[in-house]
């Protein structure tokens, strides 16, 4: 038998027969990781696997491949002090849904259990929008997909950058994006670290950020957004 203890972060638990659950966690140590929890739908375990919940967990298998079987003790449960701010629940369930579906499965990383950790600790403070959509161009960054704010794709001012190009991700100059203007986003000031954003560049960060996430995380397994991130952009349109 194998067997190792982490820290982590829950991403789902889906029902897996009559009892049981299969969690997906998202550990500081080993990466994205399956365990089978056992009883994991009785009355007295399901509150310890709420989306969003930072976890000490044991896990156990045979052989390393193997699904294995999770034990776990709740550490902090911020989905509960989440529970009526619709917006920042929505931002905590669409994190850990892209996590779910973008972070490598049993890599060793620890860069994407500290970044998702640092964003639910934010998701309680100010700015908490301005910051959900750093993190997001963040995980595009760190999987090889990141966008180009430092230049003009078109070699405008760099000084007068105001739109991002939906093709390549990267971003142009006022004058060099003015014929084009209609099919290019518009640049939100916070981006280029021109203070807090407000709502109305929050959503256009929103709509960024997805843009690509969708492109490039969900589109090649021919999935969509989860619908979450969907009421996500809604608080802020």
């Amino acid at each position: 038998m194998i067997h190792w203890e982490d820290e982590g972060i829950l991403l789902s638990a889906r029902p897996f027969g009559e009892n049981d659950l299969v969690a997906q966690v998202l550990t500081k140590e080993h990466g994205r990781h399956a365990g089978l929890v056992r009883g994991g739908l009785s009355q007295k375990k399901r509150p310890t696997f709420e989306p969003g919940n930072k976890l000490y967990v044991r896990w156990g298998g045979r052989l390393p491949e193997h699904l294995g079987h999770y034990d776990a003790e709740v550490l902090d449960n911020i989905s509960g002090r989440l529970f009526d701010e619709p917006g920042r629940l929505a931002a905590l369930l669409s994190a850990v849904s892209i996590c779910e579906q973008a972070v490598p499965e049993r890599e060793t990383n620890s860069s994407f259990f500290e970044g998702l950790s640092a964003l639910l600790e934010y998701l309680e403070g100010d700015f908490w929008g301005e910051v959900y959509v750093r993190w997001e161009l963040a995980q595009l960054s760190a999987l090889g997909f990141g966008i180009d704010v430092t230049a003009c794709a078109g070699g405008g001012r760099n000084d007068q950058l105001a739109y991002i190009s939906p093709k390549s991700g990267r971003a142009v100059s006022l004058a060099a994006g003015e014929p084009y203007k209609e099919k290019l986003f518009i640049l939100p000031h916070f981006l280029l670290g021109q203070g807090g954003g407000g709502t109305a560049e929050i959503a256009q960060g929103l709509k960024i950020s997805g843009h690509f996430i969708e492109r490039h995380l969900f589109h090649p397994d021919n999935k969509a957004l989860p619908s979450v991130r969907d009421r996500l952009l809604e608080n802020f349109l």
